[in-house]
């Protein structure tokens, strides 16, 4: 069994869209409502790629989670901040895949000057915010009522996670 933590490639659009469609069409985790087709899924991936790290965790050719960043806001401000967003196949949860997936995705961003990654969770979702806390985010704001899908309110909280100093930030930018 080999397993890895890669770079998504356009190839991966399938799988990534399997993962995702999952929670589109089961849960609140994500606040889509309409199935993601494969070219949108590619094209999302392609997007987010041309500036930030979008990783697989792979097991034997099959893709059983995967997890990106994403800007926070497009304000020239916010530039030193992300969004990460994480999905676990549902056959694949607890295995601690989430865990490593993410770590990847955290070690990854050293290489970019980013200050702040901030996670937003629908709640109630035990499992994700464990997960955050285990890796060292925080929360900081609950929004109420801000998503409403399957018939139910959702309530949204965020938690964030300073992964670089003010001086960090300025030895990447000079780093050309």
């Amino acid at each position: 069994m080999t397993e890895c933590i890669r770079d998504a490639r356009e190839g991966d659009s399938q799988q990534i869209c399997q993962i995702y469609n999952y929670y589109v069409e089961t849960s609140g985790a994500t606040f889509e409502e309409q199935l993601v087709s494969q070219g949108v899924m590619a094209e999302r991936i392609a997007s987010i790629q041309k500036q930030l790290p979008w990783l697989v965790f792979e097991e034997s050719g099959e893709i059983l989670g995967y997890a990106y960043v994403s800007p926070w806001k497009p304000r020239s401000a916010y530039r030193f901040s992300v969004e990460s967003s994480i999905y676990i196949a549902n056959n694949a949860a607890g295995k601690g895949i989430g865990k490593r997936l993410y770590q990847a995705l955290l070690e990854r961003l050293s290489d970019y000057p980013i200050s702040t990654v901030i996670a937003g969770i629908a709640l109630p979702n035990p499992a994700s915010i464990k997960l955050h806390e285990y890796l060292g985010f925080h929360k900081v704001a609950e929004f109420e009522r801000v998503g409403f899908k399957f018939g139910n309110w959702i309530n949204v909280g965020y938690w964030q996670q300073q992964i670089k100093t003010e001086e960090q930030i300025n030895q990447c930018l000079n780093k050309d």
